[in-house]
């Protein structure tokens, strides 16, 4: 496998997972969301350009997939993949962890 910077696993987390906004994509693929909107329309209010290069991005790295739910003109929902279910447990940490330190 090769490494961006060093095959230190928190690195190529960080290297993946490490901006802003895709633990708030995975998170709102943990919640059922699917579809490009309905990820616009969560509290955080990402920009479109930006959410569809996370997606892209969690797509290449292979923790989502993309079916078409429309095709004039194609519409995609997306789905977590095996590797991306295995986030969860994470998520859920990060949520213990932040309840606790911001109640």
């Amino acid at each position: 496998m090769k490494f961006k910077r060093s095959s230190c696993p928190i690195t190529n987390v960080l290297d993946l997972l490490g901006d802003k906004w895709t633990l708030l994509v995975i998170r709102d693929l943990v919640l059922g969301k699917r579809r490009f909107q309905e990820f616009m329309d969560s509290p955080e209010t990402i920009a479109t350009n930006i959410l569809a290069d996370r997606l892209s991005k969690l797509e290449d790295a292979g923790l989502i997939t993309r079916r078409a739910f429309q095709h004039n003109p194609v519409r995609y929902e997306y789905f977590l993949t095996k590797r991306g279910k295995d986030l969860e447990p994470i998520l859920e940490a990060i949520i213990v962890w932040g309840k606790k330190q911001f109640p």
